[in-house]
């Protein structure tokens, strides 16, 4: 969701909520083409400007999709395109209209149908719980209650003069440009309102309605799902969300639904059991792994494979729209960014990168109070330039707007960067690159089961991926320090092959012994 609570307050209750699992997570699970995913995700207004406006636009990510596959993803996942007075696109005042600034229908479709032709999927970022007073819901509903929309928005009198709050009972937001918009809650439990979505939705998964899809989303990401909406709204996994996934599942069997669980610190068992969902985001995870202690990471890693049902998906990212930056985190030292890499594509699951994110940005939300430019440097211009100037920079926060002085993250010559990284081997982006093939060489990484390796050395993190008889095993020093850790019990003589790292592991009574350097990262194949 787009208004920020403190990370500090999301680390403590994810972390609160982890159990220690000891070691395996029994049953590998069954293949599923959908695991070799590796999803892009994109502010796009911020990624790459077409036509020189500032605004990153649909046009923009087309004609970087070489560079995507360069990079070695294969699914993009925006965040909302339809209508709406906010620079983020959630809040919608039409949720039927593409935001101008990111291009036209067509541009839209020439993006999704390119897409499909290289093989690759698209994931639309919907939010359909929320609209502004400039949404026809509440221009035309509101003290009218005669109006066909009388009851798609909630209000807080019978008289429908007051629309109620929303999430933290917020009755508006300001904007980054100083415009003040109200904002209300739509009555999800209205049957006019279920059937309007699954118009909408249905429209996106089949916009011609041939029936082919090279034209339709490969899925959606449900922002801010609720069983209890902002505890207004009981019930809707029931009432909502269950019978519209299901009407949109017979329109297109292999729709892929991804929850954004309100709770940061749940692992979504919940969404997988009566949502209806596919995969939810894996924050537990995402949380811990910020962290760098190894027994935080290995309980969240055990609780969250362990409970994620054989059928069903964890997105495993490291950072998103509404985090800071990894980057910031661990002051960009190059050692932790690449152990981040690591983690965030060798432990399993969906692996998500944000855009950027493979270069090493930074950011951190700024402290502006309730506003929706709290997130603003977390959403920044992708730096395609040494100077961090020229063709397609999207810096539209930089040049207009009472915020513009504020945001400015880029630096020139610090080597974030893509012209700075692409052409050095030793480079995080690189690193990216590498981690990416290594998975996709290795299909036991997205189709086997996870385990949580033993090891002799506290700040040594140790798993496997297996199935079968084929194994893959990342060793990661999350220290300052070298050091020598043996791993119990899952090696074999003669059959270990290095495919990441430098170190020359051997073999000591079926354990597998290594000396990593400073954050170093050994991946081993059996």
């Amino acid at each position: 969701m787009r208004t920020a609570i403190p990370l500090p307050v999301i680390l403590f209750l994810s972390l609160c909520f982890s159990t220690t699992i000891a070691g395996t997570i029994p049953k590998a699970k069954a293949a599923d083409q959908g695991r070799e995913e590796i999803i892009y995700h994109i502010f796009q207004r911020s990624f790459y400007d077409s036509n020189g406006d500032l605004q990153g636009d649909l046009t923009g990510i087309r004609q970087k999709l070489d560079y995507l596959q360069s990079l070695g993803v294969t699914a993009v996942l925006l965040t909302p395109l339809y209508e709406s007075v906010f620079y983020h696109n959630y809040f919608a005042s039409d949720f039927k209209k593409i935001d101008p600034a990111y291009g036209t229908m067509h541009d839209y479709l020439l993006l999704i149908k390119d897409l499909h032709r290289r093989g690759m999927k698209f994931y639309m970022d919907m939010e359909t719980q929320y609209v502004t007073e400039d949404h026809i819901w509440w221009k035309d509903g509101v003290n009218n209650l005669k109006s066909p929309f009388s009851d798609y928005i909630l209000y807080d009198d019978k008289a429908h003069s007051t629309p109620s709050s929303i999430v933290f009972n917020l009755k508006g937001l300001l904007g980054y440009d100083s415009v003040y918009r109200k904002i209300t809650t739509v009555n999800l439990y209205s049957p006019k309102v279920l059937a309007y979505n699954y118009r909408l939705f249905r429209f996106w998964v089949d916009p011609n309605g041939d029936g082919k899809f090279d034209d339709g989303v490969d899925g959606f990401r449900l922002d801010h799902m609720m069983d209890n909406l902002d505890n207004k709204l009981p019930g809707l996994f029931a009432r909502f969300w269950r019978p519209l996934l299901s009407k949109l599942r017979i329109v297109n069997p292999k729709l892929k639904i991804i929850a954004e669980q309100a709770n940061w610190g749940s692992i979504g068992t919940d969404y997988f059991a009566n949502g209806g969902v596919d995969r939810v985001f894996a924050f537990r995870l995402a949380f811990a792994i910020r962290t760098f202690k190894k027994d935080q990471i290995a309980a969240a890693a055990d609780s969250t494979f362990m409970l994620t049902p054989a059928n069903k998906q964890q997105v495993v990212f490291i950072e998103n729209h509404d985090t800071p930056r990894f980057s910031y985190g661990v002051n960009g030292d190059t050692g932790h960014l690449k152990i981040g890499a690591a983690l965030n594509l060798l432990l399993g699951g969906i692996p998500s990168i944000y855009y950027g994110q493979e270069l090493g940005m930074s950011g951190t939300n700024a402290a502006l109070g309730a506003t929706d430019a709290n997130d603003i440097p977390n959403r920044s211009a992708f730096e395609w330039y040494k100077s961090d100037r020229g063709t397609g920079m999207a810096v539209w926060y930089k040049e207009k707007g009472p915020w513009r002085n504020r945001f400015n993250n880029e630096v020139a010559d610090d080597g974030i960067s893509l012209e700075e990284q692409q052409n050095d081997s030793n480079s995080l982006w690189n690193c990216y690159r590498k981690m990416i093939a290594i998975r996709k060489a290795n299909p036991v990484i997205s189709n086997g089961a996870y385990k949580t390796l033993k090891s002799d050395k506290d700040d040594v993190f140790t798993f496997m991926r297996y199935e079968g008889n084929k194994k893959v095993v990342v060793a990661v020093n999350l220290s300052d320090k070298p050091e020598t850790v043996t791993i119990a019990g899952e090696g074999k003589t003669g059959m270990l092959k290095v495919l990441y790292g430098a170190a020359k592991p051997g073999m000591v009574n079926n354990n597998i012994t290594l000396t990593l350097p400073v954050y170093g990262i050994e991946v081993i194949g059996m």
